[in-house]
């Protein structure tokens, strides 16, 4: 069942009142501490009102030298020279190292478009000066044609216009149950812009009526309502995880019970926080809506706070510094009184001795005469005493010791001192120079620690805020350290937190990021912002590179890289154009290189011996070619030799026979040539040994034909 509006309005108006009833005595020295912060010659605001009353009735000079605002602008300005920045870790539930430099990414890009840093600064002068500072945390649309919201960081230009829970035990009030950001607003402007609401609302009496006759009090209202929900442990594909019955739609939400009754997941009861926003002018609520974090949005910097007997003292620099500025000041004035109620008259002399001559002595602080004439004796001859030159005007010591022990007194209340102002002392090296400056900085430090522990919570806020704001699928920018800009796409639906384009050349956007997986934690970390620390590489490589020139093949690029000049880039490029590529870590590292010359000089050796056995493979076929020659010469003269012993044979046979015919008959005759014939016929023939193909050496030699190469046997006579 809802509440209704007027216990939320009712509900509202008392804890504003427990608020101011809380601090307004603080509020009022604040108002005061700031008063006298920014005092001048024209408001004299350092000065008690009664004292300068009666100074002024009384025509004393009041002089005004505001040192404080010195030792205060010291503090602020090395806290903007110091800006704590947000740093975020990975702490479970598949977070990764990446992810968690995507979150600072995207926070550096909240704070760009926010122009956070003036948030920062506004917060810091406050809490310095009147010991309060605030900044807040908005959600709005990111332009005029898109649904998509943005996180925004507002500064808070009056931190008297902001109360927060009086009951927070954190410094950066993370465990505020309410707070309100408020404005007295004209009633013709209130009524220009909520007329219909303040149509029937009656004017109250009292400096706490939101509605009164001149005034109309706008306040938006943030507050906390607590109520009990169901954690679920279930079992997932990366192992158990844990799911708010919150963070899960309603008709989804029967799934989960149904898991914990078939006894797959576990569930336990849990805090949960739901902040709650209203928007009251005067006595009614203008709108309403739930504000999507968890925690109240608005981030406050502490200077130093105590609850003593019951009464909270809030203060910053200034309150400390008070009672030494005004010693200074009055005895400033009192020394410049003395010196302006003393004689200006240079000359005291008896009227007798100047009378007839008074031309000369009324311009004798004038001009320069030659001489003044004065009248030694009256008309009697009565001597006259000559004029007499009186001493010159001379200062008060009293009221110049006043003077340098109220501003020792300032240095001593600050803990600020001649080198924290950059004065020259005793100190030669630049490291001592630094230290001694460094020392004021540590009674200060309180401060600045302070500023970080907000901009810590304004972190854990951002990170809260992650997966409810960035809830669809979409580019955003972020922003390196450095300030280069690249393009990232969120992605609710992915099931990692983080996952790199392998192409990121060709890709529109280098990572996808999605801020619902994972946990992180956040730090802040207090030092001098990416200028000031590239500054100091440069002046540290200057050095470097004066004492070892040939060091610039080394580090030349980063050298370039940190310059702060035009055409530093392009230097930056040549040199790195210059560099090795193994010192780039683009080539081979030393030991790659010498692998690389050990596997050269061992592929020339194979080449070399591959030379070798080609060389000897071209002999050895040059040899075998020969033998072959050789094979076949040999072979031919065995077979004309053979043919030749052939035929002288059958030469000889022949010339037998025919020596024979003449003394055979006929029938002889017969008979011997039937004999020859048959011996003819059975006789081998040399041919069947011979293949009808071709036969080469190599076929011999297998064939067995050893005595090929024998020698060939002389020819003898039939």
């Amino acid at each position: 069942m809802a509440e209704r509006s007027k216990d939320i309005v009712a509900r509202a108006h008392k804890r504003f009142k427990l608020c101011v009833e809380w601090e307004q005595e603080s509020r009022q020295r604040f108002k005061d501490d700031i008063r006298f912060l920014f005092a001048d010659s024209d408001n004299a605001e350092q000065w008690n009102a009664a004292v300068r009353a009666r100074r002024q009735i009384q025509d004393q000079p009041i002089i005004t030298i505001n040192k404080v605002h010195t030792h205060w602008l010291h503090v602020v300005n090395e806290g903007k020279e110091n800006k704590p920045s947000v740093m975020v870790h990975p702490t479970g539930d598949q977070a990764t190292y990446e992810a968690a430099q995507i979150i600072e990414g995207i926070v550096r890009h909240i704070e760009y478009i926010s122009d956070a840093q003036t948030a920062y600064d506004k917060a810091s002068e406050f809490q310095v000066g009147g010991g309060i500072g605030y900044w807040r945390i908005v959600t709005d649309y990111a332009d005029e044609d898109s649904f998509d919201q943005e996180i925004y960081i507002r500064q808070v230009p009056d931190p008297l216009a902001v109360y927060l829970d009086p009951h927070i035990k954190t410094v950066d009030g993370s465990d505020a149950r309410f707070g309100f950001i408020f404005d007295d607003m004209p009633r013709d402007k209130a009524e220009a812009k909520f007329g219909t609401i303040l149509k029937n609302q009656t004017f109250g009496d009292g400096a706490l009526a939101w509605n009164r006759k001149d005034t109309v009090r706008v306040a938006e209202y943030y507050e906390v309502v607590e109520s009990k929900e169901w954690l679920y442990a279930v079992e997932g594909e990366n192992g158990v995880e844990y799911v708010r019955e919150s963070d899960i739609p309603p008709e989804a939400r029967s799934i989960l019970r149904d898991a914990y009754d078939n006894g797959t997941a576990q569930r336990r009861r849990v805090d949960k926080r739901t902040v709650k926003h209203y928007l009251i002018v005067g006595d009614e609520i203008a709108e309403s809506s739930t504000w999507a974090g968890k925690y109240i949005p608005i981030i406050r910097v502490p200077g130093e706070e105590i609850v003593m007997e019951g009464r909270l003292d809030r203060k910053g620099l200034v309150r400390y510094l008070k009672d030494a500025q005004r010693a200074y000041n009055y005895n400033a004035s009192a020394a410049l009184e003395f010196g302006a109620l003393q004689s200006k008259s240079p000359y005291m002399a008896p009227v007798e001795a100047i009378e007839g001559l008074e031309n000369y002595w009324a311009t004798a602080n004038r001009e320069n005469h030659a001489f003044l004439p004065y009248n030694h004796a009256d008309e009697n001859g009565n001597p006259i005493p000559a004029p007499e030159r009186q001493q010159p005007p001379a200062t008060a010591p009293v009221f110049m010791d006043g003077m340098q022990t109220a501003e020792r007194e300032l240095m001593m209340a600050s803990g600020q001192y001649e080198a924290t102002f950059s004065e020259q002392g005793n100190e030669v090296s630049g490291v001592s120079i630094e230290r001694r400056q460094k020392q004021g900085s540590r009674v200060t430090f309180h401060f600045k620690d302070n500023q970080a522990k907000a901009v810590r919570f304004t972190g854990i806020q951002i990170i809260d805020l992650f997966p409810k704001i960035y809830d669809t699928k979409r580019v955003v920018r972020i922003l390196a350290e450095d300030g280069v800009e690249q393009q990232i796409q969120i992605d609710p639906s992915q099931k990692v937190a983080f996952q790199q384009n392998k192409d990121e050349s060709e890709a529109k956007v280098s990572a996808i990021f999605n801020p619902r997986v994972g946990k992180y934690d956040v730090v802040a970390k207090v030092g001098p912002n990416f200028d000031t620390k590239r500054e100091d590489a440069f002046n540290a490589m200057t050095n470097l590179l004066s004492a070892n020139p040939e060091l610039a093949q080394v580090i030349g690029d980063l050298y370039m890289g940190n310059a702060d000049f035009p055409a530093a880039d392009k230097l930056q490029e040549r040199m790195r154009n210059w560099i090795p590529k193994s010192i780039l870590g683009e080539g081979p590292s030393p030991e790659e290189q010498a692998l690389q010359q050990q596997l050269q000089q061992a592929m020339q050796f194979i080449q070399q011996l591959q030379q070798e056995l080609k060389d000897k493979t071209v002999a050895q076929e040059m040899e075998k070619q020969r033998l072959d020659m050789d094979a076949l010469n040999h072979l031919a003269l065995r077979m004309e030799n053979d043919k030749e012993t052939i035929v002288q044979a059958f030469k000889a046979e022949t010339d037998r026979l025919k020596s024979l015919l003449g003394a055979l008959n006929p029938e002889q005759t017969d008979q011997i040539v039937r004999r020859t014939v048959q011996e003819m016929l059975s006789a081998p023939n040399p041919a069947l040994d011979l293949s009808e193909n071709r036969m080469d050496p190599d076929q011999a030699y297998a064939a067995g034909m050893s005595t090929v190469l024998a020698p060939v046997p002389t020819q003898q006579g039939a």
